[in-house]
């Protein structure tokens, strides 16, 4: 498929999540807790619950989500440039660590939550600007009770492999009926 057609349908796309989705926030904890993990990614892109503020800092935004698989779609600019003149490593991280982090996210029962223990990242090849769309996928390769693991992939609209991951969640109970907890009080 032509580079051109793949941007269009990628911005095509974009724009149509874009439209459903509320201003970036952190949702109220007691709106999560009570949902399954896919609960919470549906009511995201319904415009129900806000998408995570980081989205909005580097220009990221969720895609797709189904259980085990999240997308998230990208656009470097000069912004997240290193003193390179390429975009730097920590974006990279970021928009790879939250695909993978909703892929787990998405096979989790309520009254669970997950963090990132481990994240690899290998990156391939530079990105810059004159790149306009890059994609991370991610996929879990093992939905545990404890302890769930899953891959990623950022690619470009050409088909090239920018970075891949892996990484390592630690899965909990949320602490709902534990006073303090996540309003920073504990």
């Amino acid at each position: 498929m032509e580079v051109d057609t793949v941007v269009a349908r990628w911005s095509a796309e974009e724009e149509a999540v874009r439209a459903r989705l509320r201003a970036p926030d952190a949702a109220p904890r007691a709106q999560i807790f009570g949902r399954t993990g896919m609960e919470v990614l549906a009511a995201i892109f319904a415009g129900e619950l806000p998408p995570a503020p980081i989205g909005e800092t580097l220009d990221f935004v969720p895609i797709h989500m189904e259980p085990g698989v999240a997308v998230f779609q990208g656009r470097p600019q000069r912004r997240h440039y290193n003193p390179l003149g390429s975009v730097h490593g920590g974006w990279f991280a970021t928009l790879l660590d939250s695909a993978v982090g909703c892929a787990v996210h998405s096979t989790l029962p309520a009254g669970k939550g997950y963090t990132t223990l481990e994240l690899k990242v290998n990156m391939l090849r530079p990105l810059t600007d004159a790149v306009p769309l890059v994609r991370a996928e991610g996929k879990v390769v093992h939905p545990g009770r404890q302890v769930a693991t899953a891959e990623g992939r950022i690619v470009g609209p050409d088909g090239k492999l920018y970075a891949h991951a892996t990484t390592t969640c630690l899965v909990f109970d949320h602490p709902a009926n534990t006073p303090g907890v996540f309003e920073g009080k504990a």
